[in-house]
């Protein structure tokens, strides 16, 4: 990854993020980038399968806050930003073929088509900004690193083909800064809320913290705590599981960066109408 690109983008507006990412300048991690603004996994699905994918989402909002989804056949999201694209505007893509990570990418516009349904779902870089307001480091963006993710022995609630365990990204915050970071994340429920476990990562099945899942590790100093945020890479390891034809999600950490503000908490599709 392009460290300058990174440090330069972390002082550029939102709409500069997402043009430089659209253009295929930058392919790495958005966390620490569009302070202000809503980021979102991505989601995309044939439409035979997008109804039972909404039902996924609804049983288990807290990895999967459901925050935009596309017309039929349309790449753009309209309630988000004016002039999304998700063909485009992500930095990474995995592109998986009947369950099983087929690539990744950095566009994805020779795939779409006319049956496929994007949904975006809120990120917890969402609040990463909020918390380093308050005096909390955050080290995986102070390191120009990816958060790291774990599978835990928690199961979601299926609904058709999708199921699996819930996913979650950890954070290592100081003791005496824990309960304020709760209080700030439960700002977010757009972006998963406050986190599902603190300082017991065994309780949720998870044997080191030292070899993450997905992203890369984090030191855990003396004094400091695990903290794990219910995580959009959730529906990732549903689809494994659901075996679809083809999907198309986010590679982990590399969000779509939204218009809508951080701390929005009404449906975003009544926000956009108050504000066109």
């Amino acid at each position: 990854m392009d460290s300058t690109t990174f440090q330069k983008l972390r002082l550029e507006s939102v709409a500069n993020v997402r043009k430089t990412i659209r253009a295929g300048s930058y392919d790495g991690h958005t966390a620490g980038l569009a302070p202000g603004v809503l980021q979102a996994n991505l989601t995309i699905l044939p439409e035979e399968v997008a109804l039972d994918f909404m039902r996924f989402c609804q049983r288990n909002p807290k990895p999967c806050p459901l925050v935009g989804v596309s017309e039929t056949g349309d790449p753009h999201l309209p309630t988000l930003a004016a002039n999304i694209d998700i063909r485009t505007d992500v930095p990474a893509y995995n592109v998986y073929r009947d369950g099983r990570l087929a690539c990744e990418t950095k566009d994805i516009k020779a795939l779409w088509n006319d049956h496929l349904v994007a949904f975006a779902l809120g990120c917890s870089f969402t609040f990463e900004h909020a918390l380093i307001r308050a005096g909390i480091p955050i080290w995986h963006i102070d390191n120009n690193t990816t958060v790291p993710m774990f599978r835990t022995n928690i199961q979601t609630i299926p609904a058709g083909p999708f199921s699996g365990p819930l996913v979650v990204s950890m954070r290592a915050i100081s003791k005496s800064q824990v309960d304020l970071a709760i209080d700030i994340s439960r700002r977010f429920p757009l972006a998963h809320g406050a986190p599902i476990q603190v300082g017991s990562p065994e309780t949720i099945g998870i044997a080191d913290i030292a070899h993450p899942n997905w992203g890369n590790p984090a030191p855990m100093p003396e004094g400091m705590i695990p903290v794990f945020w219910a995580c959009g890479v959730t529906p990732q390891v549903a689809i494994e599981g659901a075996g679809v034809p083809l999907c198309i999600t986010h590679k982990p950490g590399h969000m779509l960066i939204t218009d809508v503000p951080e701390e929005a908490e009404t449906p975003v599709l009544n926000f956009v109408q108050e504000i066109g």
